[in-house]
């Protein structure tokens, strides 16, 4: 934790933060990038590009694992894409994706992602974990 984020943990009156550890699983291969969308804003799922509050981050997918921190305790919902080419986008061929994707929670796909509800969980004062399974169709 940093010195900024415990000095303001331990102020009275002031709002617990969490954590969030998330792994990502099942993916093809090490190679490209795992872009991930960190939101409680429904309006800002599944790509952190509407609304408000959305945290976008981008890690190796050789080293699939990440930890947000400072968050506030609440609702949120994580989408993932195995960006394999490193070209900052879901490549798709007729709408569908050529590369990975994942939700939290791992809610049942059908055409186009899922909603905010479907993977949405909470993330406690002490901290909370999500596995996330990448799902390839083509």
């Amino acid at each position: 934790m940093t010195v900024a984020a415990l000095s303001l943990a331990l102020l009275p009156g002031a709002a617990p933060l969490a954590s969030l550890d998330v792994e990502i699983t099942g993916l093809r291969s090490g190679k490209g990038l795992i872009q991930l969308c960190l939101t409680a804003d429904a309006g800002a799922f599944p790509d952190c590009s509407k609304g408000a509050g959305g945290i976008k981050r981008t890690v190796p997918a050789a080293a699939p694992r990440i930890r947000f921190e400072g968050l506030a305790p609440g609702d949120y919902a994580v989408a993932v894409i195995h960006d394999a080419n490193a070209n900052a986008r879901l490549d798709t061929m007729l709408g569908i994706p050529k590369e990975g994707f994942g939700f939290s929670r791992n809610p049942a796909i059908g055409f186009g992602p899922p909603r905010f509800a479907a993977a949405r969980f909470a993330v406690a004062a002490g901290g909370s974990a999500q596995q996330i399974r990448m799902r390839y169709l083509l």
